[in-house]
């Protein structure tokens, strides 16, 4: 692999032999069943890369590592789109809804969550309650005006959209960023903290 995974990314390949000791019966089943594991934000030893497992319940996750060298596919959440689903259920009205302006946004968007899990894989994780998650590559700069807009876009969706801004240092929440506090939470691999410029990499440091 020549591009370390992404935080959101899909990879397949992972066995349950590979799962940590004592590891709960429905992971061993997962990966048995061929599902992929998401990349989560940790720090991991060279040559592996931090991932979660899910189970079908929504308290079935476990935390593990993944052999970077054990990757047979990796999908991004950018990849998924256009990914069509005929299951007719609030997300994948609001996916259906939202894509068009999303589109046209100027920025690199993608699906994750639950929706971009069952787009993938084809196993089936979304149900009518669940929430549409999004993320949104910005690698540079978005205003908090033009946050509050796309906050009052996803108020008119059929169900609760919930993005991620990805700015080259972490993530931060776009209601947080679009709302009025003067600090806002960044999350990467190392650390949670409070941030007034999710875009300054001099604020990690202070």
């Amino acid at each position: 692999m020549v591009n370390l995974p992404l935080a959101h990314d899909l990879l397949w390949g992972m066995t349950p032999a590979q799962l940590p000791a004592g590891a709960p019966q429905w992971a061993n089943e997962s990966l048995a069943a061929g599902q992929p594991v998401v990349v989560r934000r940790a720090v991991s030893a060279e040559g592996l890369v931090a991932v979660g497992v899910r189970g079908v319940l929504r308290e079935q996750r476990l935390a593990a590592f993944m052999p970077v060298d054990s990757i047979a596919c990796r999908v991004s959440p950018e990849a998924l789109c256009h990914v069509e689903c005929e299951r007719d259920l609030p997300v994948m009205q609001a996916l259906k809804q939202l894509r068009p302006m999303l589109d046209d946004c100027g920025w690199v968007w993608g699906i994750s969550g639950s929706v971009g899990f069952e787009l993938a894989s084809g196993f089936r994780a979304m149900h009518a309650a669940s929430d549409l998650d999004l993320i949104l590559r910005t690698p540079q700069l978005i205003t908090r005006n033009q946050a509050r807009k796309l906050v009052e876009l996803f108020d008119q969706a059929v169900c609760r959209v919930d993005m991620q801004l990805q700015t080259p240092f972490g993530a931060v929440a776009l209601c947080e960023w679009a709302g009025g506090s003067a600090r806002v939470l960044l999350k990467n691999a190392h650390q949670a903290c409070l941030v007034a410029d999710p875009w300054n990499p001099q604020e990690q440091a202070a």
